[in-house]
């Protein structure tokens, strides 16, 4: 009895994830059919693949041969399928894009109402997320992405070049101008969570107040006039209730791209959005620098 092509592509998540949880969740199944998969393709070839740990599942050293088969038979099935992407034509289907979620209000929405009535038989799929998808295991067709270089394995283009710079909200705005002798509080990001140095030079009493995870709940507390946030221009300009504060001059930061794999970047669809998409950067590129 042979192991059905999608046993093995479990076979091969688990062994990538360690865990039937993260298996199912790569794979978009539950729990229990990984589980089932995963001992359907020991009965059919026999063997035992998988040790079973209380911290998760280990391959055996079968199951590490057939996690790395069936990642070889992963990887001719991707070449082959983005391949026949690139080559299709039509203006109908899915079209799988992934972008910032910060991002697609107020520049990627705009350039989809134009895409959707322009193209009525695409389904557009967007997934708002920044971490990177894998475009060459065809997690999404098209990437918009800030970063500093597309990637080695994709084609690119760089829509725009941005900076960031310091916002806060309309009172504290107002008390930076009034008593700027006063400790200036500032609200930062886990990854960077030092004051900004310039703005330290510049302010030698500017002060950590608050360290955050995540953009959108650093923006909440500058709406609520905790401190002062350094953000991409175009964010904290079209974020109501906040204002550009010079306290941190316009800094270079990374620049927007739209990448596709090269295979994928000849298709239609992909070609037809980066149409609309392009324009829509060039026209508005001064929400982006000072």
């Amino acid at each position: 009895m042979n192991a059905e092509w999608d046993d093995l592509k479990t076979i091969l998540a688990v062994a990538r994830g360690g865990t039937l949880a993260a298996a199912a969740e790569a794979l978009g199944l539950n729990y229990t059919t990984v589980a089932r998969r995963i001992q359907r393709a020991e009965v059919a070839l026999g063997v035992t693949l998988f040790h079973r740990l209380p911290e998760g599942y280990q391959p055996t050293e079968t199951g590490q041969l057939v996690a790395a088969k069936a990642a070889e038979m992963d990887h001719r099935a991707d070449d082959l399928f983005r391949s026949v992407q690139g080559q299709d034509q039509t203006l109908r289907g899915r079209l799988v894009l992934t972008a910032p979620q910060l991002l697609i209000g107020p520049h990627i929405a705009p350039v989809l109402a134009q895409f959707s009535d322009a193209y009525p038989e695409v389904e557009v799929l967007l997934r708002a997320t920044n971490d990177l998808l894998d475009l060459n295991r065809r997690e999404a067709d098209m990437a918009i992405r800030i970063s500093r270089t597309p990637g080695d394995t994709l084609m690119g283009l760089r829509l725009c070049e941005q900076q960031v710079a310091s916002f806060a909200s309309l009172s504290v705005a107002k008390s930076l101008a009034d008593t700027p002798q006063h400790p200036i509080d500032w609200i930062v990001y886990e990854q960077t969570p030092g004051v900004p140095k310039p703005a330290l030079e510049r302010y030698p009493n500017s002060r950590v107040r608050l360290v955050f995870d995540d953009m959108v709940a650093m923006i909440g507390a500058a709406k609520a006039g905790l401190g002062v946030v350094r953000m991409p221009m175009f964010l904290g300009r079209a974020t109501e209730g906040l204002v550009q504060v010079p306290i941190l001059p316009p800094q270079s930061y990374a620049d927007i791209w739209v990448v596709a794999h090269r295979d994928v970047w000849p298709s239609a669809k992909v070609k037809a959005f980066r149409d609309l998409l392009v324009p829509w950067f060039k026209a508005h590129k001064d929400c982006f620098v000072a």
